[in-house]
């Protein structure tokens, strides 16, 4: 069997040291004689399960003691809802930065219960830069500030944490969590969905100071509560057991790896080889201000236009998918989460060299 650089944005690889553990366990875990996926999830086996992966996910993210860690459903999009209702606390405005596509989404529900300051957008630029933070115009009032440290589909990436002072920060972190260190003392909320560097579609992250639980909106569902998890330990009703699970295993496996100091090198590597090839071209190019650029998603445009199709079939046929650009921008997109090896954008690199020379 021969595995393939995989660059899709979402879901995306995992590390192939996790699946083989899945793999060697899928029939029985641990002597149990059953799979993780048939396991109650109350029972003390899977319990362990769970417990193991919270405490390494503190471990690893170095999580302080007063905030709370929940394995939740509904992606990111849930988490569009779950913030105001949450959040809002009795106040009315809620401000959010504007970077692009996931942004609009977060912006678009949050509208639904707030009146939604959008303190900066990038849509002078396009969406290739972030609003320098001199010019925010926060509001006084805020019970929050939302913003989205990478968009996956325009390539923009935060380098900093915008300084909010005692408003609580707000970071939908789905395709960044995990790549580097992070200060979590600087957030009031972090979420995240699991499907590009925690692990399978279905689960969900969410680190939420212990503060910000308990009152929530009149009407908010049992479900769309931070409390009804926190004080269940995420257990209120079935979790996806499975996508827990296999987010312990990547988590191991990060830790093995040297943690996220470590992992933040050679995310650091890979991205500037990428960026190299593309800039040090004719042939390809990427829009994003340099200062913004993401680590994570890299997306590029060939001259000719024309010859989209004829790079995405021959990068294929060497084994480098999921290239193909988000269908609002075009062109390519590499994303090289955590679990990309170097060895995968190397070989990206040369093709595109090899390719530029023969149709360039």
């Amino acid at each position: 069997m021969t595995r393939v650089f995989n660059f899709s944005a979402g879901p995306a690889m995992l590390p192939e040291p996790v699946l083989e553990q899945a793999r060697d366990e899928m029939l029985d875990w641990n002597g149990t004689g059953m799979s993780v996926m048939e396991m109650s999830h109350r029972g003390k086996a899977f319990m362990s399960i769970a417990e193991s992966a919270e405490r390494d996910l503190r471990v690893l993210m170095g999580i302080p003691d007063n905030y709370k860690v929940l394995f939740l459903q509904g992606g990111a999009s849930a988490q569009f809802a779950m913030v105001p209702m949450n959040l809002l606390r009795g106040r009315t405005r809620v401000d959010y930065v504007n970077t692009g596509a996931w942004s609009r989404k977060a912006i678009a529900e949050a509208r639904r219960f707030a009146d939604v300051n959008v303190v900066a957008t990038g849509e002078d630029s396009g969406f290739n830069a972030i609003p320098a933070f001199e010019s925010w115009r926060c509001a006084d009032d805020a019970a929050y500030l939302h913003y989205t440290p990478n968009e996956t589909i325009g390539g923009v990436e935060f380098h900093w944490i915008p300084d909010t002072g005692d408003v609580p920060l707000v970071a939908d972190m789905s395709s960044t969590i995990l790549s580097r260190p992070v200060d979590v003392s600087r957030y009031g909320v972090i979420y995240a969905g699991a499907q590009k560097n925690i692990g399978p579609a279905g689960l969900t992250i969410a680190i939420v100071r212990e503060d910000l639980i308990g009152e929530t909106v009149s009407g908010t569902p049992t479900m769309f509560d931070y409390k009804t998890h926190a004080e269940s330990g995420s257990m209120y009703n079935t979790p996806p057991t499975y996508g827990w699970y296999l987010a312990g295993l990547v988590f191991k496996w990060l830790l093995d790896m040297g943690g996220l100091e470590a992992m933040a090198r050679i995310n650091r590597r890979k991205a500037e080889k990428l960026y190299a090839a593309i800039d040090g071209s004719d042939f390809y190019s990427n829009p994003v201000d340099p200062a913004c650029r993401s680590w994570m998603n890299v997306p590029f445009t060939l001259a000719n236009p024309e010859l989209d199709a004829e790079f995405l079939k021959e990068a294929a046929a060497l084994g480098l998918t999921t290239l193909k650009g988000h269908r609002s921008v075009g062109g390519m997109r590499a994303s090289i989460y955590n679990a990309m090896p170097e060895a995968g954008v190397s070989a990206l690199v040369d093709f595109m060299a090899e390719f530029e020379q023969r149709k360039g």
